[in-house]
């Protein structure tokens, strides 16, 4: 089977676009071998693109993690398909919704070639209590939910090698796993954060990571609401707005990488 394919990065977080007739067209373990860096094309997770069920959205977007498991949501993956979308318009400037497994997003798009700033509604976040470090060491984690699971922690930064254990330990508390958040608040309006994700491990970036860790850093009020929050990521910075309602706006880039044709 040939499968003809788009690569895209958002900040480093990089996947492999797939356009499908419907979504169950890659199986888990097919998307394993298209995300190896080694025997396949490299990527952190494959993005299939298929028509919507819904009238409101221009597409569905399903994402398939590195590991073949399937999240409900990926806001670095959902700016990589609204320029793939974006960049069939002659527009340039082009906005639309699209269906995920979290619900409808809104996507705004500013498109230039490879490039394209995209602006993203993320939902809204929900808090989900706390949890911490079964390890021990007393560090409480916010839970707050993007339509995905995350668990964010406000201390000092952690090593990579650190991080490589912290997030497994604390994702195999619940039975859905979760992504783990390490944010270091420089400021109210700039916020460091490092990511661990379940199904890929460390990347260089988590949009719905960033959105959860403003919303956890809203509520304790260590940033503002309805003001911009820049989050820096390993591979770069995002903005993020909450709302009181805890309504959440993501600004940030995505870039058109190659496309290509593989066997499966």
């Amino acid at each position: 089977m040939e499968l003809s394919f788009d690569k895209y990065e958002g900040l480093g977080n990089d996947f492999i676009v797939v356009e499908v007739g419907h979504p169950d067209a890659l199986t888990p373990a097919q998307a394993i071998r298209l995300c190896d860096r080694h025997f396949g094309l490299g990527a952190d997770g494959v993005l299939l693109v298929s028509p919507s069920t819904v009238l409101e959205a221009r597409a569905r977007m399903i994402v398939l993690n590195a590991d073949g498991s399937r999240p409900e949501m990926c806001g670095n993956g959902l700016r990589c398909v609204a320029l793939h979308l974006a960049r069939r318009d002659p527009a340039g400037a082009v906005a639309f919704q699209i269906e995920t497994d979290a619900g409808l997003r809104h996507c705004d798009v500013r498109a230039d070639g490879a490039l394209g700033i995209v602006t993203t509604g993320m939902g809204r976040g929900v808090e989900q209590g706390q949890t911490h470090d079964p390890a021990g060491g007393g560090d409480a984690f916010s839970r707050i939910s993007m339509g995905n699971p995350h668990a964010v922690c406000f201390r000092q930064p952690v090593s990579s090698e650190e991080l490589d254990q912290l997030g497994p330990r604390v994702s195999a508390q619940f039975a859905e796993g979760s992504n783990v958040e390490i944010a270091t608040v420089e400021n109210p309006a700039l916020i460091r954060v490092d990511v661990w994700e379940r199904g890929v491990g460390r990347t260089l970036a988590c949009g719905t990571g960033a959105a959860a860790t403003v919303v956890a850093a809203a509520q304790a009020g260590l940033s503002p609401f309805d003001q911009p929050v820049t989050v820096r990521l390993p591979g770069g910075p995002l903005e993020i707005t909450v709302s009181r309602e805890l309504e959440v706006t993501l600004r940030g880039p995505a870039r058109w990488v190659f496309s290509g044709q593989t066997s499966l």
